[in-house]
């Protein structure tokens, strides 16, 4: 089976940065696009960041320029730079992923979240 797992969450002060990763294993054939999404209380969730298989990226304006993503396709794993955070962004923050797998065929998965807390 394929599932996807999330780290680096934590609790950090306004300012500061954190690293999130996400690893996918499994029977994986090939994975497309890739992504962070973020889910905070009252808030619906929200794209974060997202990454084709060819490297173009897409951020929403309330990251774009503070967050990266990234991808290491040898490593199945997607990881997301977060710089200069605000208390806006304390969230659970979930990542997502279209994998070929030899069970399901073309599929979305979604990780399991890491909790994101940004102290002001």
């Amino acid at each position: 089976q394929v599932q996807l797992v999330e780290s680096g969450g934590g609790l950090v002060q306004a300012g500061e940065s954190l690293r999130l990763s996400c690893a996918a294993s499994g029977s994986i054939v090939s994975i497309n696009d890739m992504g962070w999404y973020r889910s905070a209380p009252g808030n619906q969730r929200e794209l974060v960041a997202r990454i084709t298989s060819g490297g173009s990226t897409d951020y929403p304006d309330s990251v774009k320029g503070r967050f990266t993503i990234s991808r290491d396709n040898a490593k199945n794993t997607v990881y997301l730079q977060m710089n200069s955070l605000k208390p806006e962004d304390t969230a659970v923050y979930y990542c997502n992923a279209q994998i070929l797998s030899l069970s399901r065929g073309w599929a979305y998965y979604w990780g399991q979240g890491t909790q994101v807390t940004v102290s002001s």
